[in-house]
């Protein structure tokens, strides 16, 4: 029997118009993987998931080593708080005024990317402008929102449903056949009963792997510093588990000039 062509993997929701260092480690920890094993890399892209804290982008200003946070510019209410990231709109005007901000933060490699990145989607823009700065060369993009790898992932019991909601898509937890928005603590919003199809679920963080398993096959799984305490590793016993490479300052931004 010929021995099993490795794929190695990595997961991610976008985490900034200029990556967060781990993911960068990810990457960098898959392409080790690779050069000793061959095979091809997939970066899993959680795009489903909707919280407009996950692409916080902290820069540090070259010359006074003040740091800044910076992130899109929503459209507000329920877009900014509920839509997916591949859902979620940016700003009319954001990314000019941005890139008037960077020059005291990336070098001209970084911010002619950033200058040239053409999309209008929060998760769209994130993937070009980690694409434009060499990152994904040679790794295939599987995203959670794309209705075809919905459809061919296995049914899980524990999944988000995104639905239309007062004029945008929202992701609602889906418990118990009821439609759910979280307002924080204790507190949710229940939604009005729908139909919805297996194109408009993905999975909670508890059936994230198994539903991204069987669309992906892989046979080696690059972690964070913190999933292996959640992920269900008994789930897919075929997988090997390879914590990512350390990397200081991992929640700053990666900027490579």
């Amino acid at each position: 029997m010929p021995p099993v062509r490795p794929v190695i993997c990595f997961g991610q929701q976008p985490c900034g118009f200029f990556p967060r260092r781990f993911l960068f480690a990810k990457i960098v920890t898959a392409r080790r993987l690779q050069a000793e094993l061959g095979g091809e890399i997939v970066f899993f892209c959680h795009d489903s998931d909707h919280d407009p804290r996950e692409t916080k982008t902290i820069l540090t200003d070259r010359r006074t080593g003040r740091e800044a946070a910076l992130n899109f510019a929503f459209f507000p209410g329920l877009e900014k708080d509920y839509a997916p990231l591949a859902v979620k709109r940016i700003a009319p005007g954001w990314q000019e005024k941005t890139a008037r901000q960077l020059p005291c933060f990336v070098g001209p490699q970084s911010l002619a990317a950033f200058r040239g990145v053409q999309a209008d989607k929060v998760a769209d823009f994130c993937l070009a402008m980690y694409a434009a700065l060499g990152l994904l060369d040679g790794i295939r993009v599987v995203r959670s929102s794309d209705p075809a790898v919905r459809q061919a992932a296995l049914a899980v019991d524990d999944y988000f449903v995104d639905v239309p909601h007062e004029g945008t898509i929202v992701r609602a937890r889906c418990t118990d056949g009821v439609l759910r928005l979280h307002k924080g603590g204790g507190a949710f919003v229940e939604l009005p009963r729908c139909e919805f199809d297996r194109a408009q679920i993905s999975p909670t963080r508890d059936t994230r792997l198994r539903w991204m398993q069987s669309v992906v096959g892989c046979t080696h799984y690059v972690t964070g510093a913190g999933e292996m305490q959640y992920l269900h590793r008994e789930e897919t016993p075929e997988i090997e588990f390879v914590q990512r490479d350390a990397i200081p300052d991992s929640d700053r931004a990666y900027v490579p000039d």
